[in-house]
């Protein structure tokens, strides 16, 4: 039972699809909630964080049974007189009809609002709108107190197309946490460790990638290749089967927070060639675990990553280069080992899970009146001796 102190406790729901279907977004508020301070550490004052889904793991129909009980729960939180806010993360397509519709019902009801934007198709999803529908969705923007934004891209599009004054919209960067699982020793002979995150898609460029690892050559008693998350797993195995690499890519299937760990904690190099993104958490993570990363210049990504500096860009499509690169890095230690101490680097200086939460609770506070406590620094776990 709770204490008649924790029954006034205020808090802030964090709405997203909970679990795999969330992808990025449900990460992202997962790691806010993770970050906070517990309950016996927390100030008094402080807020509590809290998910509440939107959409479900299930059939995009079935996704509306969610979205009324999270309406549910809005109405329950306001007349409670806890509920200090609600933090919106809105991805494009049905993601915005169910989002728009909660931010919809927190206007009526009088909860403010911040929205996070997470969309990299967002601004293809709206300019292809009926203009009766473009309009509504302004309107939907128009409504939050503030629009998050993942950098200078996104918000010119939320500015310019959308109409939000420039004055409610803030660029803040995800952030991740540390690792929790030691970087592995490099053991002399061992096979190197290749690694892609996210879902089997043409979007994230799998078949461009597996096109590439055929034109390497590579042999598999050197090469170690591991492909991580759901989608069409049967058609790109028979993809790798007809390209002849089958013996060297191993498709691991959807990745927990723990298995995702262990597979940043042992790989070499994390390969991301997508066509469009945001600021892909996978990309944050592989910096964080001190993985060098080759991925491609779209989103945000060439707004706070810099070409051979801390990541090794490669044109959309490009087979080629993509090969090209990930030859190099694998034959040339040195310069390996450049990239993940300056990814690391970029990790500790903007990209840290404690920076992100303490922006996020100030903007919580400007707006909600309250904000989440976060708890100590949690201890580093990478070690660039590791990697030597």
């Amino acid at each position: 039972m709770n204490s008649p102190t924790s029954r006034q406790t205020p808090f802030i729901f964090l709405a997203t699809p909970w679990g795999p279907v969330g992808g990025g977004m449900y990460k992202v508020a997962d790691y806010l909630i993770q970050a906070q301070a517990p309950s016996s550490h927390r100030p008094p004052e402080s807020a509590e964080l809290r998910g509440i889904d939107t959409r479900g793991n299930r059939s995009a129909a079935l996704s509306m049974v969610f979205l009324a009980r999270a309406m549910w729960l809005l109405i329950c939180g306001r007349f409670s007189g806890r509920l200090a806010g609600v933090h919106v993360n809105m991805a494009e397509r049905l993601s915005v009809l169910r989002k728009g519709i909660l931010i919809a019902l927190c206007s009526l009801l009088g909860i403010p609002v911040v929205l996070h934007l997470h969309a990299a198709q967002l601004p293809q999803f709206y300019r292809h709108l009926p203009a009766a529908l473009r309009a509504m969705l302004r309107w939907v923007f128009s409504l939050p107190a503030v629009c998050i934004v993942l950098g200078s891209s996104a918000k010119q599009f939320v500015a310019q197309e959308l109409g939000v004054p420039l004055s409610k919209i803030e660029i803040v960067i995800n952030g991740v946490p540390e690792p929790s699982v030691p970087r592995r020793m490099a053991t002399p002979g061992a096979p190197q460790r290749v690694l892609f995150l996210g879902n089997l898609t043409e979007r994230k460029g799998v078949s461009d990638l597996l096109q590439a690892l055929a034109l390497m050559g590579l042999d598999d008693s050197r090469l170690n290749v591991r492909l991580a998350g759901g989608g069409d797993l049967a058609t790109y195995r028979e993809k790798a089967r007809r390209l002849g690499v089958d013996s060297l890519v191993h498709f691991e299937g959807w990745a927990d927070q723990n298995k995702v760990a262990q597979l940043l904690a042992a790989a070499d190099v994390l390969i991301l060639p997508s066509y469009d993104e945001g600021l892909p958490l996978v990309i944050l993570e592989a910096l964080a675990n001190g993985v060098a990363v080759i991925c491609t210049p779209v989103g945000e990504i060439p707004n706070v990553l810099t070409d051979g500096l801390n990541v090794t860009f490669v044109q959309p499509g490009d087979i080629d280069a993509i090969a090209a690169n990930l030859r190099r890095l694998l034959e040339q230690p040195t310069l390996r080992e450049k990239f993940e101490r300056n990814g690391r680097e970029i990790y500790e200086s903007a990209f840290s899970v404690t920076k992100f939460f303490d922006k996020v609770a100030e903007i919580h506070l400007r707006c909600f009146g309250v904000r989440a406590s976060r708890k100590s620094k949690p201890r580093m776990l990478w070690n660039p001796v590791l990697d030597a």
